[in-house]
């Protein structure tokens, strides 16, 4: 078979993006022809072609995704498409491409305005053409207003990534030495509720100490909070942590806390990574949202509403308190849930419905 993932952008930076990626070399792996098309980033050179495994990925300038698609779609036995994307699925539309369509719905889309109204259009077109639609967890789907009437096509898979390496994790401990570390990352986007957490650390001892790794617009806000509200001997902004050396992190903490407040958190991928590190998690109770099913409350962590800056605060204390009753637990939840080799394999058997392989 050969199969292309279509969406997102180019160099990988997002959580959708790095899944194709992972898709990609995970296939190919296996034996299987895989591409990914997607946009390149503004100031690269279009038609870039980079291998990757046995793949390879193909960043086109977004003017040019729907002509690529279209005199190159009929090559590919069956097109993986992630959503939401609105470039992505009006290539897909503008194509002519005949064969499977496997419709990956990683979050709704929520933003407003005359241009949502035209990518709802392609949305319930792109909805109405996919032979299967795949989300994350059982609850996104269930709850997802647009998959309502569509629940009949749909299922799950839910993601899965490789054991984080944690090299590197003692020198992360030796910075905060005598210190319970709590980790936070992510953009520091409103949504992610990072002033919630803030405000959770000023309730904490002194001997707990919050790192928030990541970069994004709410950084100047998070500062100034911070030189308020006097917490800097308790939270370090790291600022953007490499792949490469966020393991580290990962391994070091006591407790990873996922504070966001609004569905377009959809999943947390980073609580999967603290899993397969045996580093429990405190993560939010988002109505609608597969948050709170990957974390489940009292086994991989504790859960608690949204907003609720104490809620936050007493439990991180009860998980950092009690290491012994959540880190195994997460590990063994993401063994039987979340690793790389269960999310191909589900893949797999979905291609292979449609394929008749």
């Amino acid at each position: 078979m050969r199969i292309l993932q279509l969406g997102k952008s180019f160099p990988v930076t997002d959580g959708v993006e790095k899944l194709m990626v992972s898709l990609v070399e995970g296939l190919s792996a296996r034996g299987i022809d895989c591409d990914m098309l997607c946009t390149a980033h503004p100031g690269l050179p279009g038609r870039i072609r980079e291998p990757i495994g046995g793949g390879r990925i193909i960043a086109v300038r977004p003017s040019e995704m729907a002509i690529y698609l279209k005199e190159h779609a009929a090559q590919y036995d069956l097109i993986h498409i992630h959503h939401p994307d609105a470039l992505a699925a009006r290539a897909l539309r503008r194509s002519g491409y005949r064969g499977p369509v496997i419709l990956h719905w990683h979050a709704d889309y929520r933003k407003r305005g005359v241009t949502t109204l035209l990518h709802r259009f392609v949305q319930r077109w792109l909805i109405r053409r996919a032979d299967c639609i795949v989300g994350t967890s059982p609850v996104y789907v269930k709850e997802s207003p647009r998959l309502r009437r569509v629940q009949d096509k749909c299922t799950y898979v839910p993601i899965g990534t490789a054991p984080v390496d944690t090299t590197g994790e003692e020198a992360i401990r030796n910075r905060y030495p005598g210190k319970k570390i709590i980790l936070s990352v992510g953009r520091l986007e409103r949504y992610k509720g990072l002033p919630h957490l803030l405000e959770a650390a000023a309730l904490l001892p002194d001997d707990y100490r919050i790192i928030i790794g990541g970069t994004g617009p709410l950084r100047a806000s998070l500062e100034r909070q911070i030189r308020e509200r006097n917490l800097s001997d308790k939270v370090s902004l790291e600022g953007f942590i490499k792949d490469g050396g966020l393991g580290a992190y990962y391994g070091a903490a006591d407790v990873f806390v996922m504070s966001s407040t609004t569905k377009a958190e959809a999943f947390g991928i980073v609580q999967i990574e603290a899993f397969s590190c045996g580093t429990p998690v405190v993560s939010t109770r988002i109505p609608g949202s597969g948050v709170s099913w990957v974390n489940e409350d009292g086994t991989s962590g504790l859960t608690v509403p949204p907003g609720d800056a104490k809620a936050l605060a007493d439990a991180i204390r009860t998980v950092a308190e009690h290491p012994e009753k959540y880190g195994e637990k997460a590990r063994g939840r993401y063994s039987d849930l979340f690793t790389k080799e269960k999310m191909l394999d589900g893949i797999l058997a979905i291609y292979r419905r449609f394929l008749a392989i």
